[in-house]
C-alpha cells in the first residue's frame, strides 16, 4: 500500500470528490486516461496526485505501475479563506475560499488477479501481457531459490557444530594423554634422586668407617712406642 497526498489544494472537495468517485478501483493507466480527457477543472491536480502515488510505489516499494490498482481516494477539509465583496446600498457578501487535502491509495493486485488480467489480455493481444508473465515465474523462481539456500544454510550450520563438538572431545582426550606423559618423568626423576641419596649416605657411613679406622691405628702405634 503506497500513499500521496496533496494538501492545501485550491478546490473545494465537493468538487474534488466527483473526480476521486470516478478513478476508485481502477487500473492505474485506466484512471490515467480518464483523468486526461476528464472536463473537470480538479482533473488536473488529481491526475498529477496519481503520478505521484504511482512514482512511490515504483521507487520506494519496487513494484511495476502496471500491476497497481487504485484502493482508496479522499478529499478532507481545509482551511477556508473568508473575503468579501461589496454589493448595493453599501452591503457586504461574503466569499469562501475552500480548499481541501487529497489522498490518492494505491496497491498491487494479488497474484490470482495479474493471472487473470494477463489472460485477459493476451487473448486480445496485448504486449503488456507476456512482460507481466515472465516477471511473475521470475519472481516464484527467485522466492524458491531462497528458501532453498535459507534450508542448506541451516543443514550445513547443524553439520558445522557437530563437528565441532567432536573436535573438542577429542581435545580433552588428547590433553589427559599428555598429563600422563607429564606425570611418567616427574616419577622417575624422583626416583633417581632417592637414588643419589642413598648412595650419598652409604659413601658418608664409609668415610666415617676409615676415619675411625685412622684413628685406631695411630693409638696403637703411639702405644708400642
Amino acid at each position: 500500500m503506497t500513499r500521496a497526498v496533496l494538501r492545501n489544494n485550491q478546490a473545494s472537495p465537493t468538487k474534488v470528490r466527483l473526480v476521486l468517485n470516478q478513478i476508485r478501483g481502477l487500473d492505474v493507466t485506466e484512471a490515467r486516461e480518464l483523468l486526461r480527457f476528464s472536463p473537470r477543472g480538479a482533473s488536473a491536480e488529481v491526475g498529477k496526485l496519481l503520478d505521484s502515488a504511482i512514482a512511490n510505489a515504483e521507487h520506494n516499494d519496487h513494484i511495476p505501475s502496471d500491476e497497481l490498482y487504485i484502493s482508496e481516494t479522499w478529499a478532507d477539509e481545509g482551511p477556508t479563506g473568508k473575503r468579501f465583496r461589496p454589493r448595493a446600498r453599501g452591503r457586504g457578501t461574503r466569499i469562501l475560499k475552500r480548499s481541501s487535502h487529497i489522498t490518492i491509495v494505491v496497491e498491487r493486485y494479488s497474484d490470482d488477479e495479474l493471472r487473470a488480467r494477463t489472460t485477459r489480455e493476451e487473448s486480445s493481444g496485448s504486449g503488456a501481457a507476456a512482460e507481466r508473465r515472465r516477471r511473475l515465474s521470475r519472481g516464484r523462481r527467485v522466492a524458491a531459490s531462497t528458501a532453498a539456500d535459507h534450508d542448506h544454510d541451516h543443514d550445513h550450520d547443524h553439520d558445522h557444530d557437530h563437528d565441532h563438538d567432536e573436535v573438542e572431545t577429542a581435545t580433552v582426550d588428547t590433553a589427559d594423554v599428555e598429563t600422563v606423559e607429564i606425570e611418567t618423568p616427574a616419577a622417575e626423576a624422583g626416583d633417581d634422586a632417592a637414588t643419589d641419596a642413598a648412595a650419598n649416605d652409604v659413601a658418608a657411613d664409609a668415610s666415617e668407617d676409615a676415619d675411625a679406622d685412622t684413628d685406631e691405628s695411630d693409638d696403637s702405634s703411639k702405644g708400642a712406642q
